[in-house]
């Protein structure tokens, strides 16, 4: 929006608290609840508000690329599927291209009811025929689709009437909703050629891709003609701005109207000033330390405790500024979180014997590759930490590209940092190909009845017995979750405020006149 004189946004302060075990509290910072939006009359509807984003995605090509940086910005706003998320609700399913759906009482057969008179962007009619070549690209064999495996349960796709479809499981499935409320439920235009997608799209939801400036921005515009509730702004510019204090220099100067991913040891800056709110939210943000479980000497389980065991998550928080201690890979909004932080908690003393029993008791020297996105404050709290254990450590900060080619793709690697951004991703753990190639047949066992559960509440069970199992393994280590710091310059309503870094639905931006 970049300008500077703004409406009051009429927002309540109230003290700042973290959730879970661990939790420690931003310095100085307030969390706002968000005024209710202002009548229409009261909007400018022709406004286009700028949005700090960290990571720019490397392609358009929603259906083959991997990396959340897409589905923050492509899913609910220029794509839908026939479910989504609702992140201020725990993350409930709820109604998009389908108004409801029944289930069969054996789990076998979800029947959706398509919303009436949808259109993709090109003003063609959004049919039950779409939904059904849409799933049938995830599922053919030798797909390219980032997350086709997800849907290995279904049987057949069926279309009885072009606003129904019927989807018909080879087994019962607990995920599958949720699945469908992902990037691989998105709904194409039949015949869809993907090869195209980093250039033209050809989505069904309230914006339309205007621009990419790679390197710079990624601009949305408003889909004038969408089935559903209008969207309140012309335009939505993200701007991709990697270092935090230029970030915070962007929303101060008013370059940007709002700044996501926030550096929480620069928030008191915008705190007690009333041209700005800050937003703390819940996110699936989660900071992985990934051993090579492939190579030595991670092979050896005592050598994962010991690391594990030699660093303190408290003081990483702190350097970080804020976040909640978890011990798994599950955060607390999932239904099977389970606070795991006393396995492998803080003990150098034992990390010192564990490491000499692995042989290593006149040291070890480790590499680690990290994106260099992240800040230093993080690594230099591992490399002190491992130090007194005897462990050197070696940081090695390399390009994202480069992370996910190196690291993701071809297990070149010994330690690993990464943000696992993705909700409710337990399944890598029960996938033996994964890039930290963790194998333990008893947690793909349990993953497997826990897809395959008659009830929410046995699969909720059989997820916690995961991801005990995963932390007693030491699969990895989760430094922190990291917590949603939005800042919004005041005069902006209806921002998104949990799990911003996988999701960020614009439907109901608006901007005061």
């Amino acid at each position: 929006m970049k300008r500077l004189i703004l409406p009051v946004l009429a927002a309540a302060l109230f003290a700042a608290a973290a959730c879970g075990t661990g939790g420690v509290t931003s310095p100085g910072a307030a969390t706002s609840s968000q005024a209710a939006t202002p009548p229409d009359d009261q909007l400018d509807t022709s406004a286009t508000v700028d949005v700090r984003l960290v990571l720019e995605p490397t392609s358009l090509n929603i259906f083959a690329t991997s990396g959340a940086a897409l589905d923050q910005i492509l899913l609910d706003n220029v794509y839908q599927g026939l479910v989504g998320i609702d992140t201020g609700a725990k993350d409930k399913i709820v109604p998009r291209l389908a108004t409801s759906w029944d289930i069969s009482a054996d789990g076998l057969t979800y029947t959706f009811h398509l919303v009436p008179d949808a259109k993709f962007h090109d003003g063609s009619p959004l049919t039950s025929s779409d939904v059904v070549w849409s799933l049938r690209q995830q599922i053919a064999p030798g797909s390219k689709a980032v997350y086709g495996a997800n849907f290995a349960s279904i049987a057949h796709v069926s279309a009885p009437d072009p606003r129904t479809v019927q989807i018909g499981l080879n087994s019962r499935d607990t995920f599958l909703l949720w699945n469908l409320a992902q990037r691989g439920g998105i709904v194409y235009k039949q015949g869809t050629d993907f090869s195209t997608l980093d250039s033209a799209e050809n989505g069904s939801g309230p914006f339309t891709l205007a621009q990419w400036n790679r390197g710079a921005s990624i601009t949305l515009a408003r889909n004038d003609t969408y089935w559903g509730a209008k969207p309140k702004v012309a335009k939505v510019v993200f701007h991709y701005i990697t270092e935090p204090s230029a970030a915070n220099n962007a929303q101060q100067t008013g370059q940007t109207d709002i700044e996501t991913a926030a550096d929480p040891t620069l928030l008191p800056a915008f705190t007690g000033n009333g041209d700005f709110s800050v937003l703390k939210g819940t996110t699936t943000d989660k900071f992985t330390l990934a051993f090579n479980g492939t190579q030595a000497p991670f092979t050896n389980p005592d050598v994962r405790h010991a690391i594990r065991q030699a660093i303190d998550k408290q003081s990483i928080i702190k350097a970080y500024g804020a976040g909640t201690a978890i011990g798994s890979a599950v955060p607390p909004q999932d239904p099977w979180y389970e606070d795991l932080t006393s396995i492998d908690a803080y003990n150098p003393d034992n990390a010192r014997k564990l490491l000499a029993a692995a042989g290593y008791a006149g040291g070890l020297q480790l590499t680690l590759d990290v994106p260099g996105i992240y800040p230093a404050s993080i690594t230099d709290v591992l490399v002190s930490d491992l130090k007194q254990v005897g462990v050197t450590l070696t940081v090695r900060p390399v390009e994202f590209q480069t992370w996910l080619s190196q690291v993701f793709k071809n297990h070149d690697f010994q330690l690993s940092l990464v943000d696992h951004a993705e909700a409710r991703d337990i399944a890598s753990y029960a996938t033996p190909g994964y890039y930290f190639g963790y194998d333990n047949k008893q947690v793909q066992q349990w993953y497997g009845q826990a897809r395959t559960a008659a009830s929410d509440t046995e699969r909720d069970g059989l997820l916690k017995q995961v991801a005990r199992q995963v932390s007693q393994d030491a699969a990895t280590d989760w430094l922190f979750l990291a917590e949603a710091d939005t800042v919004v310059h005041k005069g902006i309503y209806g921002v998104p405020q949990n799990e911003t870094s996988n999701r960020f639905n614009l439907s109901a931006l608006a901007v005061g006149k």
